[in-house]
């Protein structure tokens, strides 16, 4: 078979498994010839039928998955953000910390998460997501247990540096993950949801602070200890149960029957993604990763998510307290803002799904997002500020779910998609050693330099990044429908061709 045959044979598929035809999809499903090595278990079945079956089995990986992955992060991110909660509840005072220890507690956080983010894909593919989950997850409770009961600054430091390596595996691990269980033009809905986990976090954490300092003198403990206490507790629990809850991949989910199986692996066929399986990443797939463009293209985008997401959530309890507001009407009022935010997750997430315009929207809410920051730099009308409150979390939540799944979708290969996963996540959340050390205590109560930093993340990375990104996808594209970039077929094996993943030119990307 010549390159330019396999060309043409290879471009139905590929195009039908990046949503780029729904009507090419429709047909491919109904063709078992394409999938030899896997048996049909519908074969015989009209499309009408492959469609009613294959909705069914979505919606049943649906409420398996995505409720459970969801309470998972939202534990994680309750974990690693209450620290501004404990703030507001007197910790600093209690073990006798300056305001500068207080930003070393969050960048020490920073820097180990970020630090071990890349490896933790790695990890999840020789270890196993059941073996990966459960561990991480049972770690990081008994880190943020022991959080409650440190004496000292040095204490503190250390359980944060610890938390940081514990967590660091949760986040590109379940982006990684899902992708090995869905479709592309299904992830970001779904990714949507389970990252909405994090703003309810925000709005749940200030609900369960306000409830937990009232515990203070309960057993001799002050009440910002029994917030790390109860919630590293929670964590605990739950990690108990992963075990059973997480299965490996759709091949081995005993919540499947044997036909759902089939059919599970032949949909992700379908989608161009190679069989999911425990084992190493050789350096191939790291090596194609980290040469790749759009690697660091989306770095950059997720650096300006991840600044001011960390800004947000780490120090919207301080914001609230420097507009006037104190002890629990602070915690309270901070609950509001995350609640939209997890809504707008959702609805972006579901109409980046729809319209394939993942780009389109990271703008749009982006823009949203700068005028909010606008809004708490330019006045010191604290209803104004407050306002621009809720534009922030509109403008930073829904571009960090969105994002990270544009870069799966434009990447093609499990393994490749989680070294390129990782690589991002863990670059977007070094940045949080940033967002630790920027809003300043003497800058109290407007904070010009934490705000002046966010809004230029935002509109410099965030906005001006998806931009770039936008127009050079677009752009090649553009170049492969004209058969600009077929020479690169030229004599390679069918096989060669099959190991360009999304760099074959009949692999067209999302935009």
């Amino acid at each position: 078979m010549t390159a330019a045959q396999t060309h043409s044979n290879l471009d139905t598929s590929e195009k039908a498994g990046a949503a780029v035809n729904s009507d090419v999809e429709s047909a491919a499903l109904s063709s078992p010839a394409d999938y030899d090595d896997l048996p049909d278990p519908d074969a015989g079945k009209s499309p009408e039928e492959r469609a009613r079956l294959d909705k069914a089995l979505v919606w049943k990986m649906d409420c398996w998955l995505i409720p459970w992955l969801s309470l998972l992060y939202l534990l994680s991110f309750l974990d690693r953000t209450n620290i501004g909660n404990a703030r507001v509840a007197n910790m600093e005072k209690d073990l006798h910390m300056t305001p500068r220890d207080y930003s070393n507690a969050l960048t020490i956080f920073f820097i180990s998460y970020a630090g071990f983010e890349p490896l933790t894909n790695i990890a999840i593919k020789k270890w196993s997501p059941r073996v990966f989950f459960t561990g991480i997850i049972l770690a990081w409770g008994i880190i943020m247990t022991l959080m409650g009961v440190v004496h000292n600054n040095a204490g503190l430091l250390a359980c944060r540096w610890f938390l940081g390596i514990a967590e660091a595996g949760l986040f590109p691990g379940v982006n990684y993950y899902l992708s090995c269980w869905y479709k592309r033009q299904e992830l970001g809905f779904r990714a949507a949801l389970f990252f909405s986990a994090a703003a309810l976090a925000g709005s749940f954490g200030g609900l369960l602070a306000a409830a937990i300092t009232q515990m203070d003198g309960a057993g001799g403990y002050e009440g910002w200890r029994w917030i790390f206490i109860i919630e590293g507790l929670i964590t605990v629990f739950v990690g108990i149960f992963c075990w059973w809850m997480v299965f490996d991949f759709p091949d081995t989910a005993r919540f499947l029957n044997a036909d759902e199986k089939l059919r599970a692996q032949r949909r992700l066929k379908h989608d161009g993604q190679a069989r999911a399986k425990v084992g190493g990443i050789d350096r191939r797939h790291v090596m194609a990763a980290l040469k790749d463009w759009k690697t660091w293209g989306y770095a950059v985008i997720y650096m300006g998510c991840l600044c001011p997401l960390y800004c947000f959530s780490l120090f919207l309890p301080t914001i609230l307290l420097g507009m006037g507001y104190q002890g629990t009407k602070a915690q309270l009022l901070s609950v509001p803002p995350y609640a939209v935010a997890a809504t707008m997750t959702v609805i972006v997430g579901w109409v980046a799904d729809k319209t394939k315009w993942r780009g389109y929207c990271n703008m749009a809410v982006s823009l949203t997002g700068c005028i909010g920051f606008a809004m708490l730099l330019a006045t010191s009308n604290v209803h104004v500020q407050y306002a621009g409150t809720f534009l922030g979390a509109v403008g930073i939540y829904p571009t960090v779910s969105n994002t990270l799944t544009w870069a799966s979708n434009n990447v093609e290969g499990s393994l490749k998609r989680g070294v390129m996963v990782g690589v991002v996540v863990g670059w977007g959340n070094m940045n949080g050693v940033v967002s630790s050390n920027i809003y300043i205590a003497k800058e109290k109560p407007r904070y010009y330099t934490g705000h002046a930093i966010v809004l230029a993340y935002m509109f410099l990375f965030l906005f001006g990044g998806t931009v770039f990104m936008h127009f050079m996808l677009k752009r090649e594209n553009k170049l492969r429908k004209a058969g600009a970039r077929d020479h690169w077929l030229q004599g390679k094996s069918e096989d060669e061709i099959e190991e360009m993943g999304d760099v074959r030119p009949n692999f067209y990307y999302t935009t």
